[in-house]
């Protein structure tokens, strides 16, 4: 497939990243992992989850845990546009007069589980998939993980119980844009090979490109990769993606900007010339 054949995704991702862009403000957000998870999210809503705001509680629906849970403003863009709940909630993020805020919330509609504790989301999810197999269900279940989020060792613990129970109604997707807040995963605690790694454990694993849709529509076709065996899907993507002038760095990871900053992002995110963050006003953590 080309890239023609996803034209209202590529579309849609460019909204979720302004709807991003616009959340990183009074009290700011994880902007840099929130950006190298969108493609990913709009993909996995747009073309494989069988899940609509429609039917969010029936039991034969598939599931999405957003384990790397400072990332939800992309999760929150996404439902958004995807008609859970009215794109103008978005403008309350932080409000105390909502329950949109830096971690996702079951109150909001489409948000299957609280995260923000990080190594969490594939244990509840492999609890998830065990349950639709031992219902005899059609669930599938998705966890979006992130790279940093590996050197929690609870991950490894619930993989080593999807693989021997052989779950392979249960995908793990790893955010693989190689930082752990503002330092490089491989300058920290190496990963690589992280594929071989998920094979050991028991995963069939494919990497893909997660910023390309016709690299994802290879990875996920024919889930699961292997019957018997839990996938992994290891999504190679770029911090901040879609801003130049920010993209691949580890200081800018959450950040609190200006009106003027907002504005000037979303100007590049267009490909007009924005100018550089450089405002002693940004905040960086």
């Amino acid at each position: 497939m080309s890239d023609a054949d996803f034209a209202d995704l590529e579309a849609q991702a460019l909204r979720v990243r302004e709807h991003v862009i616009k959340m990183a403000t009074n009290g700011g957000c994880f902007l840099g992992a929130s950006l190298s998870c969108t493609d990913l999210l709009v993909y996995l809503y747009g073309r494989i989850l069988r899940v609509a705001p429609d039917r969010l509680d029936d039991p034969d629906r598939d599931y999405l845990l957003l384990s790397k849970g400072h990332d939800v403003p992309a999760l929150y863009g996404t439902l958004a546009e995807r008609d859970y709940f009215p794109r103008a909630r978005l403008e309350r993020h932080l409000s105390i007069d909502d329950d949109i805020y830096w971690h996702p919330n079951r109150a909001v509609p489409g948000v299957e589980f609280h995260s923000g504790s990080l190594g969490h989301g594939l244990a509840v999810g492999m609890g998830i998939a065990l349950d639709a197999k031992l219902r005899g269900g059609p669930s599938r279940v998705f966890v979006v993980v992130g790279d940093g989020e590996l050197n929690e060792g609870s991950v490894w613990e619930s993989a080593l119980v999807a693989g021997a129970q052989r779950l392979d109604n249960l995908v793990m997707i790893v955010d693989r844009n190689g930082f752990q807040a503002n330092k490089a995963t491989e300058e920290l605690l190496p990963l690589e090979p992280l594929g071989d790694k998920l094979r050991a454990f028991g995963f069939a694993v494919v990497e893909a490109d997660g910023h390309s849709f016709p690299s994802m529509s290879d990875a996920f076709a024919g889930i699961p990769r292997q019957p018997g065996r839990p996938t992994a899907i290891v999504a190679r993507t770029r911090r901040n993606r879609g801003l130049p002038s920010l993209e691949g760095r580890g200081d800018r990871w959450f950040v609190d900007l200006t009106a003027a900053e907002v504005e000037m992002l979303l100007a590049e995110l267009h490909g007009e010339a924005g100018g550089t963050l450089t405002s002693p006003t940004l905040v960086v953590r």
